[in-house]
């Protein structure tokens, strides 16, 4: 019998925890090819993952909105005629075609609210359709706003060492997997503790940036490996061959995650709950 999409749909929200603001199918290519391909859209967050079609479960490719330059449409809206936009992003240029031009309009007015964080003044919409774009600018802004990055060296204190102060951190832009311990009690918490993951942000050695610590299970054995995380004006700077920019710490774990095809977690202390209010 063969999966319904709602299966697919939640399978990919466990991938990742970024809202769905939009979906649908569309034709992309990117500069210098020839035709458009079929693939299936999700705006989640501030990134179009894109899949080959409506029942993969795990995306082909992404684009961050957040480094987009421009977007623009080949002609202007009409109701007959398939929609042609190109976004030009800071490393890449790709053109999104979509065959029902209100279907196109929805696109252009999701991608551009989330990209500059306004809704733009002249859309085809319905009022429902624009309430809609209202309440995605509001959960954007917060969730922007909980991923701020965080310039100090000031490393404040995990949740599991103060309780109370679970959600207080998450809202300053540190992730819940940052520990302020050292390289090796990072290694160490990894071997001991499997089941609770294995990416660790942590303080790096000078105190002065971040790293990560993470443990890969090969079949030859576990191996643990550190990369170091500088932090910069306009976010942080994940020293790679080729380093990648990312703008918050969030940013920074999300980009592990989907670099291993989530194959990744990071390490998160499980919470005890009680039971009965006294």
């Amino acid at each position: 019998m063969a999966e319904s999409p709602v299966g697919v749909y939640k399978r990919r929200d466990t991938i990742t925890a970024l809202p769905l603001y939009y979906s649908g199918h569309l034709l992309k290519k990117y500069t210098g090819e020839k035709d458009f391909k079929k693939c299936y859209g999700e705006l989640r967050g501030s990134t179009i993952f894109l899949y080959t079609d409506q029942m993969h479960d795990t995306y082909s490719e992404k684009l961050d909105l957040q480094m987009l330059k421009s977007m623009v449409m080949d002609a202007p809206y009409q109701k007959n005629r398939s929609t042609i936009y190109t976004l030009t992003l800071s490393n890449e240029e790709v053109q999104l075609k979509v065959d029902n031009p209100n279907t196109g309009e929805e696109w252009r007015g999701f991608i551009m609210t989330v990209a500059t964080r306004e809704i733009p003044s002249k859309l085809q919409l319905l009022p429902g359709q624009i309430l809609r774009l209202e309440e995605v600018l509001s959960e954007e802004q917060k969730r922007q706003a909980a991923c701020s990055p965080l310039l100090t060296t000031t490393y404040p204190i995990h949740p599991s060492s103060s309780p109370g102060n679970t959600y207080d951190n998450t809202l300053n832009g540190i992730p819940l997997c940052f520990f302020p311990v050292s390289r090796q009690k990072a290694e160490k918490m990894l071997k001991e503790n499997t089941e609770y993951g294995n990416i660790i942000l942590r303080p790096s050695t000078d105190n002065t940036n971040y790293a990560i610590t993470l443990r890969q299970d090969n079949p030859s054995g576990p191996v643990m490996k550190s990369y170091k995380v500088l932090s910069i004006d306009t976010g942080f700077v994940i020293e790679l061959n080729s380093p990648v920019t990312v703008p918050s710490l969030a940013a920074v774990i999300d980009h592990f995650l989907m670099e291993t095809e989530f194959r990744l977690q990071p390490y998160l202390v499980p919470q005890p709950y009680d039971t009965c209010i006294v």
